[in-house]
């Protein structure tokens, strides 16, 4: 918010100084220059208000992207969760058969070993 209302006030006095060095420096008559000024004010206000208005969307879309980010957050955080708990409900009543299995691979494999140590001397 500080960025915009330094960019006004730079508009601003952009906009002032340009006027005085305008006025300063013209050789059109006075009546030439007041049109002038006045035509650069009434573009300067619009460009303000317009600014003003893309500001606010731009905080009103803002906001609305930051709500719907952390509504997706937290519905990705609780899909994640339900599939971790599914995947150890998937898991657990299985993990005693694959730790018999893994033994009995181990068991197998040394015997593999001996008996390949007892056939080369």
């Amino acid at each position: 918010m500080a960025n915009v209302k330094s960019l006004l006030l730079g508009l601003m006095v952009g906009g002032t100084v340009s006027a005085a060095t305008t006025l300063l420096t013209t050789p059109s008559s006075g009546s030439d220059v007041r049109n002038r000024v006045k035509t650069q004010g009434t573009e300067l206000k619009d460009m303000i208000a317009n600014l003003k208005q893309d500001g606010l969307k731009l905080r009103k879309q803002l906001t609305e992207t930051s709500k719907e980010g952390a509504a997706l957050v937290k519905e990705l955080t609780q899909e994640m969760k339900k599939s971790v708990e599914e995947w150890k409900d998937t898991v657990e009543p299985h993990q005693e058969n694959i730790h018999q299995y893994l033994e009995q691979i181990e068991l197998s494999l040394k015997d593999l070993e001996e008996k390949m140590k007892t056939k080369n001397p």
